[in-house]
């Protein structure tokens, strides 16, 4: 038997709602789900959320996250300030495709304010449908983990 895949998922008040029907959706798709909130539509700060679930992602606790606030941005932001993360915003299905294929991303942002749920939807499927190509790939995302260094 594989191991099943974990994921985690966090968001800030603005995306509460979305990220619920994120974490139902790809539950159904055998992966498991490390939702680590918020709970309530309390305002709350992105930055928090974006750097708890890129230490899961970075300590190898979950294979993949995607993090939500209001328009992607802030959250994509904090998240890519913990080393070891590749995060991108996305808000159509080919740039979810291609962060995965071309740039080996670990992590999804997406703005709740920006798309509907039925988007977010095919956006995270297109994201964890597809793997990293490696090749002359490999050789930039190297590049770009030097800049880290």
């Amino acid at each position: 038997m594989t191991e099943k895949k974990r994921i985690v998922l966090s968001s800030d008040h603005a995306a509460i709602d979305l990220r619920q029907a994120i974490a139902k959706h790809i539950a159904t798709k055998g992966w498991e789900v490390v939702d680590i909130g918020p709970v309530t539509t309390e305002s709350t700060h992105y930055p928090l959320h974006g750097k708890a679930a890129a230490e899961r992602v970075a300590a190898g606790d979950c294979d993949l996250g995607i993090i939500i606030c209001g328009t992607g941005q802030g959250i994509m932001m904090a998240a890519n300030k913990v080393k070891g993360i590749r995060c991108g915003v996305c808000h159509d299905t080919f740039s979810a495709r291609m962060i995965r294929q071309h740039n080996d991303a670990n992590m999804l942002s997406m703005g709740a304010r920006v798309i509907g749920e039925g988007l977010a939807l095919d956006i995270v499927d297109a994201f964890l449908g597809a793997a990293f190509e490696g090749g002359r790939h490999a050789t930039r995302v190297d590049m770009i983990m030097d800049i880290e260094a």
